[in-house]
């Protein structure tokens, strides 16, 4: 259980490294950033099955990483760029926002009482609440395509709950799949649904190319494919395998931690009373769930 839970917090770790990296560069798109981070998932594993002779996968594994593929990275993304599209940036991001508690709820274990859930839970709830209280209460709904937005946001986050749902159950049963493994075969279909996403939703190469910050971008989209996407899968897998759904889905919420720790050392500023008292309760909400599934 230990192992699990220092992978997943891991893996949030890494995860929370995609947040700060748009902000690091100047004329390039989530799509650009996301797409090229993808496709070098991709390269990573095609060089590992490589170099270490690890295992290709059979037709059954294939079609599974393909399917996983979709939901958790290629699928996710794109249904939530196009919920930005019509719905501006707000209320995708609060849709979003929920994937933890939905882990929560449809993943816990059959012998786990609710009542041991339910302080984990609500330490979350409310931290959610507080980091969604502040920022542009205001906004109006984006675009004469503001309800199909929300659609697209709530099917970005089914998929995304689905994949760590069905993930974690795939893992449970085919023990004998090493969890590098893994997260290798789903680089393969994952580096092939980033050509996909690039072509429906990126910028053209040459445009990436006269950006002034090109070569920065390319380290970004190096760094985040091999630490956020490649080694962040592997831990994932690792806290999968040895954790419960439920519990896996309260450490969803290290990734926020982290992402607002880096956006914080960033911008060289404190966090504001709200952000403060959301870190207190997301870390509440960590400590509870772990007790709870003890």
């Amino acid at each position: 259980m230990l192992t699990g839970i220092v992978a997943g917090l891991l893996a949030g770790a890494l995860w929370g490294l995609v947040f700060v990296a748009p902000r690091m560069v100047d004329g390039f798109g989530s799509v650009d950033l996301t797409a090229g981070r993808f496709l070098v998932y991709g390269i990573v594993a095609v060089a590992v099955c490589v170099v270490t002779r690890r295992p290709w996968p059979d037709g059954r594994q294939a079609l599974a990483a393909i399917g996983m593929s979709l939901l958790g990275f290629t699928g996710y993304y794109l249904l939530l760029v196009l919920a930005i599209r019509d719905a501006g940036t707000e209320v995708p991001s609060l849709v979003i926002g929920t994937i933890p508690l939905w882990v929560m709820l449809l993943g816990k274990p059959g012998h786990l009482r609710w009542g041991a859930l339910l302080p984990g839970i609500a330490f979350t709830a409310a931290g959610l609440a507080l980091m969604m209280a502040a920022p542009h209460a205001g906004e109006a709904p984006a675009g004469p395509h503001f309800w199909r937005g929300v659609l697209l946001a709530c099917a970005s986050l089914a998929c995304w709950t689905a994949f760590a749902l069905l993930n974690s159950a795939w893992l449970k049963r085919h023990p004998e799949v090493n969890a590098t493994d893994w997260a290798n075969w789903l680089g393969l279909a994952t580096g092939a649904g980033a050509i996909v996403l690039w072509a429906v939703a990126g910028s053209d190469l040459a445009t990436l190319r006269a950006q002034p910050g090109a070569p920065l971008f390319a380290l970004l989209v190096v760094a985040t494919g091999f630490g956020s996407a490649w080694l962040a899968t592997i831990l994932w897998n690792v806290a999968s395998q040895r954790l419960s759904a439920s519990l896996c889905g309260q450490l969803i919420v290290s990734e926020t931690l982290f992402a607002l720790a880096y956006s914080f050392a960033w911008d060289g500023v404190w966090p504001t009373e709200l952000q403060a008292g959301a870190v207190v309760l997301f870390t509440a909400g960590i400590l509870a769930s772990i007790k709870a599934h003890r």
